[in-house]
């Protein structure tokens, strides 16, 4: 079982944006759009809650980066809380549904990884507040070795024991049949390692492929169903005995989400692909009682960035620059 949130680094590249974030009880700095996150007794009851129909959402502008460069995106986005959660609603364009994350293809003879990644949204918050971080951005999180050739070299994460961020990650492909977005953080670095990890507890997906990597090792259970998207749980896979079975064209899954626990699966997701565009709803508790999540108090305003990735690696990415969130009630 393997957490990649714990190792995987999100490059300067793609936070280069999400540098300027800043957090603070008091919000400092000309954010250029505010999210108002609208009071409810109750919570949104899933994508379709007539509740959603009565906030207008917020437009929020992207900028593409590397591969994406010179392209704009943008994210519809609406926010509701209760007395004790905090809910986001998600909608943008997206040509094409991406979730194959290299999954296995077998041409009658031998396996093979098909081309592609998924589709991904990231928001940043900070948990204590990291120094500078709004003015030098990527000069304050992103550290590149000396002589290195790009960003991509450099390690994402914090100067000091003090500063620490927290990172919401949805994945179509890897969390998403599960129903979370992985739930991380962002600490100092260490002389060989970046500074993100992931919260406690478990999750994220596990990768299946035999010992040799020469073609995958399980395939769905017995009485079990494939998850949304034709994506195969951990939880519902069964060691492969006979290959056999198997005709040309079969198509198995490559990155397998595994249930989240803990901390780690604090974000809650429910999402629907349809007519080119996703719908996403992330749900998570205003405090969780956890030291690795931002403790929301609605009587603060925060701030915080979005990254949106277009079945596409760390690098290639939309950006957002930093937006305020308020509570009213």
């Amino acid at each position: 079982m393997q957490k990649p949130i714990k190792t995987a680094i999100l490059t300067c590249v793609v936070l280069s944006v999400l540098g300027v974030l800043l957090f603070s009880s008091n919000v400092t700095g000309a954010a250029k759009q505010t999210l108002t996150a609208v009071y409810s007794k109750s919570a949104p009851a899933g994508l379709d809650d007539p509740m959603w129909g009565k906030i207008k959402a917020l437009e929020v502008p992207f900028e593409g980066k590397e591969k994406f460069a010179g392209k704009k995106a943008a994210v519809f986005t609406k926010a509701v809380f209760t007395d004790n959660e905090i809910h986001f609603w998600f909608n943008w364009k997206d040509a094409t549904l991406s979730v194959t994350k290299e999954a296995w293809k077998f041409d009658g003879q031998a396996w093979s990884h098909l081309k592609g990644d998924e589709d991904r949204i990231s928001l940043l918050f900070e948990i204590n507040r990291i120094n500078n971080f709004a003015t030098k951005g990527c000069a304050v999180t992103c550290h590149v070795p000396p002589g290195a050739p790009n960003a991509k070299e450099g390690k994402f994460g914090t100067a000091t024991d003090t500063e620490k961020g927290d990172l919401w990650h949805w994945k179509a492909a890897r969390s998403d049949p599960a129903g979370y977005a992985d739930d991380g953080y962002l600490t100092k670095i260490s002389d060989t390692k970046g500074g993100r990890k992931g919260d406690a507890g478990k999750g994220g997906d596990k990768q299946n492929m035999t010992a040799d990597k020469s073609k995958p090792m399980y395939m769905l259970a017995p009485g079990k169903k494939l998850g949304k998207n034709n994506i195969l749980l951990a939880a519902d896979a069964v060691e492969i005995t006979d290959y056999s079975v198997f005709k040309a064209g079969d198509v198995v899954t490559f990155r397998m989400p595994v249930s989240a626990e803990g901390s780690f699966g604090d974000i809650k997701a429910v999402s629907r692909y349809a007519d080119g565009a996703w719908t996403l709803v992330l749900s998570r508790k205003l405090d969780t009682g956890n030291g690795d999540d931002t403790a929301f108090n609605p009587q603060k305003k925060y701030n915080f960035a979005m990254a949106l990735f277009d079945d596409s690696k760390d690098q290639d990415s939309y950006d957002s620059e930093t937006l305020s969130m308020e509570f009213k009630r």
